[in-house]
């Protein structure tokens, strides 16, 4: 299909969502390919309310070693590249993340939203805080805050619960004029549906992936197959070059 028009200006507004498939390149397992995170785990086990209650020490060890996994991971060259977006681009720029590693906050990020929370805080559920969290978690961990022994659990929104941000995601959406999903399947709601209310705004819309996802096939105005550590650099700097649009 024709590309639709993207006036480079300092009005233009840039929404990225990125998912685990750029940060597979730095050593961090994805959660759905072959071999992924919940082709070991069951979901409900280690990622739901329900599965906490039934058995809060597994869970802990299960975001404890994904903790500490992410603690040594350092940014690959997408991380890079998008952190050197948000800095030279003129106009407005966000960065919606499904990733809970914190690679982009290492990478340089700043305007950034964790939609499904990170591995680098807590919850508590018995005063309802949040806040930053190092090292590991267990049911004998005391909330910094109330001072609560065994009512922490990771700042990770599980299945069933709502992600983070959402009405300041869908108004950034709503007033995108170019859209970039990179490294996410495009499988998992809400954010399965944010290339739609972009498009529907008016904003083109373009996915960075290893292989271009059949969710989306239709709604991409430009989709670019190949590893996010390759294909990322070299689109932000023909963006940033004026090659694009």
């Amino acid at each position: 299909m024709p590309m639709r028009k993207v006036e480079i200006s300092a009005a233009t507004s840039i929404v990225v969502l990125t998912g685990a498939g750029i940060s597979q390149e730095s050593g961090l397992d994805t959660f759905r390919d072959a071999g992924g995170i919940w082709a070991r785990y069951d979901i409900d086990d280690v990622a739901t309310p329900e599965g906490f209650r039934r058995n809060p020490p597994l869970v802990h060890d299960f975001y404890n070693e994904q903790r500490r996994e992410a603690a040594v991971a350092a940014p690959n060259p997408a991380h890079v590249a998008l952190a050197d977006l948000e800095k030279a681009w003129p106009g407005r720029f966000l960065l919606v993340t499904q990733n809970i590693d914190g690679l982009h906050e290492k990478a340089g990020s700043k305007a950034l939203f964790h939609m499904h929370g990170t591995l680098d805080g807590f919850l508590c559920e018995a005063c309802g805080k949040r806040g930053p969290w190092a090292g590991d978690m267990s049911t004998a961990s005391a909330c910094p805050l109330c001072g609560r022994d065994g009512a922490l659990r990771p700042d990770i929104v599980w299945f069933g619960e709502m992600p983070y941000f959402m009405p300041e995601i869908y108004r950034a959406l709503g007033e995108a004029d170019l859209f970039l999903s990179i490294g996410t399947s495009g499988t998992v709601y809400p954010a399965a549906d944010f290339v739609r209310e972009a498009r529907q705004a008016g904003a083109v819309t373009v996915e960075l992936n290893l292989e271009a996802s059949r969710r989306g096939h239709g709604l991409f105005d430009l989709e670019i197959e190949g590893k996010a550590g390759d294909s990322v650099p070299v689109f932000v700097d023909d963006l940033l070059e004026g090659r694009l649009f």
